[in-house]
């Protein structure tokens, strides 16, 4: 956990540095005064937290002053943490599925006879050009088969130049398989070919990465559209997840993209990516209190291992540049 920890504080360097910069009571030894309590709020309005975060976190702080005015910064602190780790209780993502049924396997082991392919854990990743979704696909079918399970990999983000070539060439650093087709051939008849592969091959899961920009939102969902109805041919319940990959950077931005995705297509879970550059990693929890998204993963690098678990303890204290409690 204190690896864990270290990285999500390393991610969040520039958050913490916005509001460290904005009052030295946040983290020193000052007592906290009616000045550095308007800094502490200007500094969480930066960051993206939203009015409803930023009031709760500012709220048990004032309220704390008024019973203790001596109140130190390195109490204040702990005190914003708690309020964040509260705002996003229950929003940590948690990964169902991925394995063969047992009874299946058992029949392949023991006697040898023909078992109908499993059915793989689908995760369609979903967002606009430039969110990180194809690296994420990757790290993410990385970090699974350092799991255990196995993975194939879909190259369904056919409009856009380079894409498929990208995700083919991060498939092969990292050891995956992929289905993959052209630039500009069907993503749809790719996500359908790629389904059915990794259903006769008995793999654990599927991603599928998708396209970010057509020539109009309309055109957009309705390829996302497209590509639902495909995999639904093998499996009526895919794809199990479709995750909206977001950057973290784009602050307020981001819950608007949320909005829109999950209003067209009906997300179930979000990626946070580039939080390691940016004082703006405050807009998760803008969109859990909105949305109710799990956030499953978030991005604190460039390394297949930077895609890091969402751990609310870790997220909340490293903001606020805190050591994380140990369990």
């Amino acid at each position: 956990m204190f690896g864990l920890f270290k990285k999500f504080q390393a991610g969040f360097a520039k958050t913490v540095s916005a509001l460290a910069g904005k009052t030295a009571a946040l983290f020193g030894h000052k007592a906290v005064d009616a000045a550095a309590l308007a800094e502490i709020e200007e500094a969480l309005y930066s960051a993206d937290f939203g009015v409803e975060t930023t009031g709760e976190i500012l709220a048990e702080i004032k309220t704390a002053v008024r019973k203790d005015p001596g109140l130190q910064g390195r109490q204040a602190a702990e005190l914003g943490a708690a309020v964040l780790a509260r705002v996003l209780a229950g929003s940590e993502g948690r990964i169902e599925g991925g394995a063969r049924p047992p009874a299946a396997l058992a029949a392949e082991n023991t006697t040898g006879c023909l078992v109908p392919p499993a059915t793989p854990t689908v995760i369609a990743l979903i967002g606009v050009n430039g969110s990180g979704k194809t690296t994420t696909a990757a790290k993410l079918g990385w970090r699974l088969k350092q799991e255990g399970h196995t993975v194939m990999l879909a190259a369904c983000d056919t409009f856009r130049a380079a894409a498929v070539e990208q995700l083919k060439a991060w498939a092969g650093r990292l050891d995956l398989e992929i289905v993959a087709s052209r630039t500009g051939a069907d993503s749809a008849a790719v996500a359908f070919d790629a389904m059915q592969a990794a259903r006769v091959r008995g793999r654990d899961f599927l991603l599928v990465d998708t396209a970010g920009r057509l020539h109009t939102k309309v055109n957009l969902m309705e390829e996302l559209a497209k590509i639902r109805r495909v995999l639904q041919k093998h499996d009526p319940a895919a794809p199990h997840h479709a995750w909206l990959v977001v950057d973290g950077s784009l602050g307020g931005n981001s819950v608007e993209q949320a909005r829109v995705f999950h209003k067209s297509f009906g997300l179930t879970g979000l990626v946070v990516t580039k939080l390691d550059g940016t004082s703006r990693g405050g807009a998760l929890a803008a969109i859990w209190r909105e949305l109710r998204l799990p956030i499953y993963f978030i991005g604190l690098g460039e390394q297949p291992e930077d895609l890091q678990p969402f751990k609310v303890g870790s997220y909340a204290r490293a903001v606020f540049g805190l050591e994380d409690k140990q369990d």
